[in-house]
């Protein structure tokens, strides 16, 4: 063994997180843990593991589940396209757990580093995981300025990390150097003086920690408008499923008017889309600004979001293109995180 992962194998020793998903071989409930984990914290995803497991204890029962109850329990953690792979996933694979990377690589949803978690914990198979942690901290120990976005970074990285496995013991090993990634070589003013492999450290010789690694494109972000209608009609409101390939697919919202730009409630009232939902009875009747310019952050948009309110007669005919819903049962709809936000607050 080299002293890099000789090393990595004494801290994971003395550090590692106790964690649920590290008691069990289970390859279902190592899948589950991985997805979850995925553009989420350990302190956030724990409980959604623990909640999903209850209610999905296999993959056969996950398989049978409605997607609407998957996604409902998915609630809060974003990036909802996992949760639908899930289900998808344990849909194809008839009950049974796959036992080959190459079929575990199939499955909707998993790309390499998850196969290689899954069959290296699971399996003992020697797949080494390449994520974000993982290209931190071999970038910075052996000091490579290769761009991790590159075809010829990844590569490089794969060939790193498969040359540090332990084949011995892959599963702990992978967990180590994540966790290492996770816990002391952090993105940003890590610990170099307390950390057991700074005597090798490349970057922490030449002093350019904080350079690595190099990514050579710079994600582009773009900025959407939404402004929402909380509709009041006595006892019942207005919720629409969404569709297509937009975000958030499947999940329900209110009444949705998507613009170019920023509206003032001035302006929202006269658009011609807003008039198309109002019967002539109503056309008078105003819409109340609840919530102005809530900002809610997706990997490559920023939504900016108006939230207005409308109180109409029981018998209005307006809106009648949306699903009418009683106001007491939009918690058993699956929702976004920015929608569920309002709801609690104010509905």
């Amino acid at each position: 063994m080299n002293e890099f992962t000789a090393t990595l194998s004494r801290w994971y020793d003395a550090n590692k997180r106790d964690l649920p998903w590290r008691e069990t071989k289970n390859p279902y409930a190592i899948w589950i843990s991985e997805i979850i984990l995925q553009q989420t914290r350990v302190a956030q995803g724990l409980a959604y593991y623990e909640r999903f497991m209850k209610r999905f204890p296999t993959v056969a029962s996950l398989a049978q589940a409605d997607e609407e109850e998957v996604l409902k329990l998915w609630q809060g953690l974003g990036y909802y396209s996992r949760a639908r792979n899930l289900h998808q996933a344990a849909r194809s694979v008839f009950g049974a757990f796959p036992e080959q990377y190459a079929q575990v690589r199939a499955m909707k949803g998993v790309g390499e580093y998850t196969a290689a978690a899954i069959c290296s914990i699971a399996y003992d198979m020697p797949y080494a995981v390449v994520d974000g942690n993982v290209y931190r901290v071999l970038s910075r120990y052996f000091g490579v300025e290769l761009p991790i976005d590159s075809t010829e970074g990844k590569k490089y990285f794969a060939f790193l990390a498969d040359e540090m496995l332990d084949k011995n013991n892959p599963g702990r090993h992978n967990q180590a150097i994540m966790d290492f990634g996770a816990l002391q070589c952090v993105p940003h003013s890590p610990d170099c003086l307390a950390c057991p492999l700074a005597e090798g450290c490349e970057a922490f010789r030449r002093g350019c920690v904080g350079a690595l690694p190099v990514k050579q494109h710079k994600t582009q972000v773009t900025n959407r408008f939404f402004n929402y209608i909380y509709v009041r009609m006595g006892a019942y409101t207005f919720i629409n499923k969404r569709q297509g390939n937009d975000i958030w697919r499947n999940l329900f919202e209110f009444p949705l008017i998507e613009t170019d730009s920023e509206v003032s409630p001035q302006e929202f009232a006269t658009l011609p889309q807003v008039r198309e939902l109002l019967h002539a009875d109503d056309a008078d009747v105003p819409f109340k600004l609840v919530r102005r310019g809530v900002k809610h952050v997706l990997s490559h948009r920023v939504i900016y979001t108006n939230f207005y309110e409308i109180t109409l007669p029981e018998a209005s005919l307006s809106f009648s293109k949306f699903k009418r819903i009683s106001i007491s049962e939009i918690e058993d709809y699956p929702v976004s995180r920015l929608m569920h936000t309002f709801i609690e607050k104010y509905v």
